[in-house]
């Protein structure tokens, strides 16, 4: 899909879905913000998440190990942590209590990986340590759920999670009127309404969007990332506003928490490595480590910026209905009865039409993902 003006350079987005309109629709959207100038986008954080639960003997105890850490212990716990692995680096420890429990976040640079194994090594080691000076600590469990991974959590949606992202553009008037079909006037009206009034009626957290998850989605199934991590990573609060005099759309989205890696785990797929490839980013980086990543996620976050922009216009000019059942309907098609499935034995092999991939450099040893075909 696209290409796409983002910061300066034409991108191709790879994309894996099943809904035919969101395919039609990103594009409408990357056609308006080229036309603009393209997407200009920033990453104003780095750093994925891992936040391990341990108890103590009495909240006293457990009140001395919280002062510790945030105070002398800080520089103990941070060299422990740093010492398993060339790239992960901590970046913020934050610490909280409940009762005698402990909960440790820690926050760290991975390099190009998504990084969870990378951090759990370094928490395991970390804990150790912390273990030597309060023997009496019990660890509960490396992963105490104050990480958050795979859940929705307000600590992500202030704090941050993988790769915090902002990506902006301006929309001239009559483009909005020629391709999107609508007016600067009512799209704003539809985002205050829609995007922040009704996610903040619902009790939203990080929802403030119209289908960030979309987009993502799809991206991450084509590149190789984790499906499940869709939870907090499409966390999005989509702004629009009228500028240069009320005839320009300015629309902006705020991702603090895109969860990626350009090595390990499903990124050593061949069909996800061909889409890293196209993108530009596959591996590591070879002089700036964690370059590739970001660089994937300020695409991702441009991306979604082009699916806000082309479905909340659609919903302003009433066209949402109507390009559903011209794109994912097919009257003929519907009628046809379908077609038996061929026979495939248990030995057959299912190729996907992509160029073979040379071995891909790791940082760290990864898990193998699923096997999704792109």
């Amino acid at each position: 899909m696209g290409p796409m003006n983002i910061d300066g350079d034409l991108i191709h987005i790879p994309m894996a879905t099943t809904e035919g309109c969101l395919i039609a629709s990103t594009a409408r959207g990357c056609k308006a913000i080229n036309a603009g100038g393209g997407a200009i986008t920033i990453v104003t954080a780095d750093g994925m998440t891992r936040g391990p639960c341990v108890e103590f003997p009495n909240i006293t105890r457990a009140a001395d190990c919280k002062r510790w850490i945030e105070q002398e212990g800080e520089a103990v716990v941070t060299e422990a942590f740093n010492s398993t692995s060339r790239f992960a680096r901590v970046r913020k420890l934050k610490v909280a209590l409940a009762g005698r429990l402990v909960y440790i976040r820690f926050s760290t640079t991975t390099g190009d990986a998504m990084g969870m194994n990378m951090i759990s090594k370094g928490c395991e080691k970390a804990l150790s340590k912390i273990s030597e000076r309060y023997p009496d600590m019990q660890i509960i469990s490396l992963s105490g759920n104050y990480c958050t991974d795979k859940k929705p959590a307000a600590i992500n949606w202030i704090e941050g999670r993988g790769k915090s992202c902002v990506s902006e553009a301006v929309i001239p008037g009559s483009v909005v009127e020629k391709v999107l079909k609508t007016t600067v006037a009512a799209l704003v009206e539809l985002n205050i309404s829609k995007n922040l009034i009704g996610s903040a009626m619902a009790g939203s957290v990080g929802g403030f969007n119209a289908h960030a998850a979309n987009i993502l989605t799809a991206v991450y199934l084509a590149t190789g990332q984790d499906p499940a991590q869709n939870v907090e990573s499409s966390m999005c609060i989509t702004l629009m506003k009228a500028v240069n005099g009320g005839k320009d759309l300015h629309i902006s989205c705020t991702m603090p928490c895109i969860e990626v890696g350009t090595i390990g785990g499903g990124t050593i797929l061949p069909p996800q490595q061909a889409m890293l490839d196209f993108i530009g980013v596959r591996g590591p980086h070879p002089t700036e480590p964690g370059a590739n990543a970001r660089r994937l996620a300020r695409v991702i976050c441009a991306s979604v910026m082009a699916g806000e922009l082309s479905l909340c216009a659609a919903l302003a000019a009433g066209h949402l209905v109507q390009a559903h059942m011209a794109h994912n309907r097919n009257g003929a098609a519907a009628a046809a009865p379908a077609p038996a499935p061929a026979a495939i034995s248990s030995t057959t092999t299912i190729q996907a039409s992509t160029p073979p991939a040379t071995p891909v450099e790791r940082e760290e040893s990864p898990i193998p993902g699923s096997c999704i075909k792109s």
